[in-house]
């Protein structure tokens, strides 16, 4: 696997694992040696549905599902330790310093608050701040991701706005509080093409204008290639290569050639398709 070094680190993660308890007693492990480090830049982490790339991130910001063994040689955020500090200090790192935007607004927003309020309670979890504060925070938070009219939407609830909008109303309410390292699970995965390139252009803004750190989860090589700075390419629970988002086209590993190879063409209609092949030693 390539090693690219990174200055100004804001996440180390080294030898991650992460097991769940199986029925027949064993263990299953989820994510398996997982290391990498995180600046102020925006990562890609890609593979297969069940390659451990959600885990990755919920294990960081110490949203496992219940069970889950989570074990590092190091997993450190601006050089707090994630698994040694308590749980008050977890939750107060969670959502005001890392955050996370999770896949399907549909499931992640509370159907019966209007969304301003939700992103005002968001707010108050983090913040002190008086009502006339968090009122102009609020709506300034949903001009951030592009929302016209936003003392409009604040007032909808969810099933008022359209998936595209909801999404960017997630993308608000996580980054209210100002984190300096930002969690991105499939955020594009349920948007048309256009709402897509919108929600790519506003995280990249809110990264360069911040300074924060990104990890953007997705099971879509082009669409990270063409976004993040580096990649890492995930199979079964491992990092089996890591390469700078410009050099893709260059991969080495079998695994990453057989992605690219999948991938769409429209100059050369081929038949029949290729298929992905997989092989034990990659385990």
């Amino acid at each position: 696997m390539r090693s690219i070094r990174r200055e100004l680190t804001v996440l180390e993660v080294r030898n991650l694992r992460v097991s769940y308890p199986a029925r027949d007693g064993g263990l299953i492990e989820a994510v398996r040696g997982v290391s990498f480090a995180l600046g102020r830049e925006r990562l890609g982490i890609v593979g297969e549905s069940g390659s451990g790339k959600s885990q990755t991130g919920r294990a960081i910001l110490g949203l496992s599902a219940p069970g889950a063994i989570v074990t590092a040689d190091t997993l450190q955020f601006d050089g707090i330790d994630l698994l040694r500090c308590s749980p008050a200090e977890r939750r107060a790192l969670r959502g005001r310093r890392i955050a996370m935007v999770l896949q399907d607004p549909k499931y992640s927003l509370n159907p019966v608050m209007r969304i301003g309020a939700q992103l005002a309670e968001t707010l108050a979890a983090h913040r002190r701040v008086n009502n006339a504060e968090t009122q102009r925070r609020v709506l300034q938070a949903l001009r951030d991701v592009a929302i016209d009219d936003p003392e409009r939407v604040a007032k909808l609830y969810p099933h008022e706005v359209s998936g595209g909008m909801g999404q960017r109303v997630m993308i608000a309410m996580m980054l209210i509080a100002e984190p300096e390292l930002l969690i991105a699970d499939e955020p594009t995965s349920a948007l048309d093409v256009t709402v897509q390139l919108q929600v790519l252009a506003i995280l990249d803004g809110l990264v360069k204008s911040r300074g924060m750190g990104l990890v953007f989860v997705s099971h879509d090589l082009r669409l990270v290639s063409s976004f993040c700075d580096r990649i890492l390419v995930m199979y079964a629970g491992r990092v089996v290569e890591e390469i700078a988002a410009a050099q893709l086209h260059e991969a080495q590993h079998a695994y990453t050639r057989g992605l690219l190879d999948c991938l769409p063409r429209l100059d050369q209609p081929r038949h029949p398709l290729p298929t992905l092949q997989r092989e034990e030693a990659w385990r």
